[in-house]
């Protein structure tokens, strides 16, 4: 079965972006492509790629080549298994993006792939080429939608124990610590509700360059807390708790 889909992106970025300049002048600093051996700046039309196969010798690549050799031309989406959602640990996903039909006469075959995976609570996994990189991807139905999410692949994803600088020793804590844990996750416990939380940082910027256009200043933050101590861990909990419960009962 085919179905001619479209791809929209299910995000957006909401970063303040800013531009640079040299400390205490209004002059931007800009980035120029500049041939190294002439010195001349480099039209991006006249820019092909280059790969590093020895020492000093590289084997130029076309942008058309690329895209000669790109599985299905980077315009299909082709299933290869259905699987298990649930088993996709969240590591994984990447970018997600949004599926629509075509045009309004596929529809039909669009709902019925969607109806079907939501009822098998399954996730399509395919691969796709899109600007010059192979991705492995996971179709879902999200109420009625499908959805593409870009996925790593096994080999990017990297170990705990080969990046942790000081990974955690010992034997896992239990009785009486453990139990006053549980308790602390639990009167923490909540719904999931996206729309409760939001980029607190991004705002607190777009505050601080409007006081500074203004000429005034902006409240700094506290410090973060210290770290707990080992010995103060359990009196660490209790305290945390009590906050909990009463920062509840408040709300």
């Amino acid at each position: 079965m085919s179905i001619p889909v479209e791809l929209y992106s299910a995000t957006e970025d909401h970063t303040v972006h800013f531009n640079q300049f040299q400390r205490g002048t209004s002059d931007r600093i800009r980035y120029k492509r500049v041939n190294e051996r002439t010195g001349r700046e480099v039209p991006y039309d006249k820019i092909v790629k280059g790969h590093e196969v020895d020492s000093g010798e590289y084997v130029v690549v076309e942008p058309e080549e690329l895209d000669e050799i790109a599985p299905g031309r980077s315009r299909t989406l082709d299933i290869e298994a259905f699987v298990d959602i649930d088993e996709i640990d969240p590591v994984h996903f990447q970018k997600t993006y949004w599926l629509g039909p075509a045009k309004p006469e596929f529809s039909r075959p669009y709902l019925l792939l969607a109806q079907a995976m939501k009822k098998t609570n399954r996730a399509g996994i395919a691969m796709f080429v899109m600007r010059g990189k192979q991705y492995l991807t996971a179709l879902t139905e999200d109420k009625g939608i499908l959805a593409v999410h870009t996925l790593f692949f096994a080999d990017e994803i990297r170990k705990p124990k080969d990046v942790l600088d000081v990974p955690p020793e010992g034997r896992a804590p239990g009785g009486k610590e453990l139990d006053m844990a549980v308790s602390l996750v639990e009167s923490m416990a909540d719904d999931w509700r996206p729309k409760d939380y939001r980029d607190t940082y991004t705002e607190r910027v777009h505050k601080l360059i409007k006081a500074k256009q203004k000429g005034r200043k902006v409240k700094v933050e506290d410090e973060p807390a210290e770290a707990t101590g080992v010995v103060d861990l359990m009196e660490a909990l209790q305290r945390s708790v009590e906050a909990s419960k009463k920062k509840r009962k408040v709300s």
